[in-house]
């Protein structure tokens, strides 16, 4: 059986929107965040040594971080469904989203978090200097990081039903973490992110994904 340490608020919800779409059965333990800091408990640590989620067991197997897990479980579980031909130039897009959605992606989104919200939560002494560093960090380099990334984005699906062709592949339930924060957060940052909007919308009203959603929870990403 396929255990999932599922977080509140965390990327392993993605994690559930693939086992739904593979329709493969499994189940989940729940974990909620400190609501003072959002970091998650203590008791994950025990699961995994660095504590973070998401993070699954299968065949007595831990399997850690979003993209080895998705990977793992389409290549033993997925018989062949929402992955590209290898090959072709869908599965080039297939791993290139798989690897980008972390390791490029998320790390701009997160900074720009970051840096919002010392302009909003710093001691109220040294605000005015907190508030000063976070608008010169976000204006000098979050930002314009960020919007080459928002407007690369709109561009390949410009392209692209999906970011690996013309059917929905593990690679955007990668991406779709990422993609929510954009529009949560209202991203454009002046770069249109209708693209992104509406796929967003598109894999939101997927069965799967409602079912996901249905047994993990709500999440919110606007803060």
């Amino acid at each position: 059986m396929i255990t999932v340490h599922h977080l509140n608020n965390s990327r392993s919800q993605r994690v559930l929107w693939l086992l739904e779409e593979l329709e493969l059965p499994y189940e989940i333990v729940k974990y909620e965040r400190d609501p003072q800091t959002m970091l998650a408990p203590r008791s994950l640590e025990k699961i995994h040594p660095l504590g973070k989620s998401p993070v699954i067991s299968d065949g007595g197997v831990v399997i850690a971080e979003s993209a080895v897990i998705l990977e793992h479980l389409v290549e033993q579980h997925g018989k062949g469904r929402l992955v590209p031909p290898a090959g072709t130039p869908a599965y080039r897009d297939y791993r290139y989203f798989m690897h980008y959605a972390e390791g490029s992606l998320m790390p701009n989104l997160l900074l720009k978090l970051v840096c919002n919200r010392i302009k909003a939560k710093a001691p109220f002494l040294v605000r005015p200097v907190a508030k000063k560093i976070a608008n010169t960090v976000s204006d000098t380099f979050v930002d314009p990081n960020l919007k080459r990334h928002l407007a690369f984005l709109d561009d390949h699906l410009a392209k692209h039903a999906w970011f690996a062709g013309d059917e929905l592949t593990a690679a955007d339930i990668q991406m779709s973490f990422g993609c929510e924060a954009i529009v949560a957060r209202g991203g454009g940052l002046g770069v249109s992110v209708e693209r992104i909007r509406k796929l967003v919308d598109t894999f939101r009203a997927r069965p799967a994904y409602q079912r996901a959603l249905d047994k993990g929870g709500p999440y919110s990403l606007e803060s």
